[in-house]
């Protein structure tokens, strides 16, 4: 089972939110081990970079405006080919005021899910439907359309 760590500054206020990334991480859970590592902000994005940092594991995706975009086809091939590998895969959320340049220089790939801004929290919504979405398209799934 692939071990998938997403790791995130910030906490989720609103229960919406948080309902939304609980329902996504159970569904995943017959097909990954998923865990969500929520860091509190600090007053620095550097000081934020340390602690995200840390918490980085194997093939690490760092969201990022500025990114590669892959359609969901590519993503779902993308997460499969780290499965297949038997790496785990820690995703990275920052902040509202970003990322320090040294969590991005880290990444293994850096992703960007559109040229549109989005709230960190709606960000960690789609991310978590994405993944699922990927496990979906690779095991032939009907949710993908």
């Amino acid at each position: 089972m692939q071990k998938i760590g997403i790791v995130c500054v910030g906490k989720l206020k609103e229960r919406f939110w948080s309902d939304a990334v609980a329902e996504y991480c159970k569904r995943l859970s017959r097909f990954a081990s998923v865990t969500v590592r929520e860091l509190s902000e600090k007053r620095t994005l550097k000081e934020e970079a340390e602690a995200i940092i840390k918490e980085m594991r194997g093939v690490c995706v760092v969201l990022a405006v500025e990114g590669k975009k892959l359609s969901s086809e590519q993503f779902a091939q993308a997460l499969k080919g780290y499965a297949d590998a038997g790496k785990e895969v820690t995703f990275v959320i920052g902040s509202s005021c970003g990322l320090d340049g040294s969590v991005k220089a880290r990444a293994d790939l850096l992703l960007s899910f559109s040229d549109m801004t989005f709230p960190h929290q709606l960000m960690r919504a789609i991310l978590c439907e994405q993944i699922y979405r990927a496990y979906m398209i690779n095991g032939g799934g009907e949710y993908h359309k």
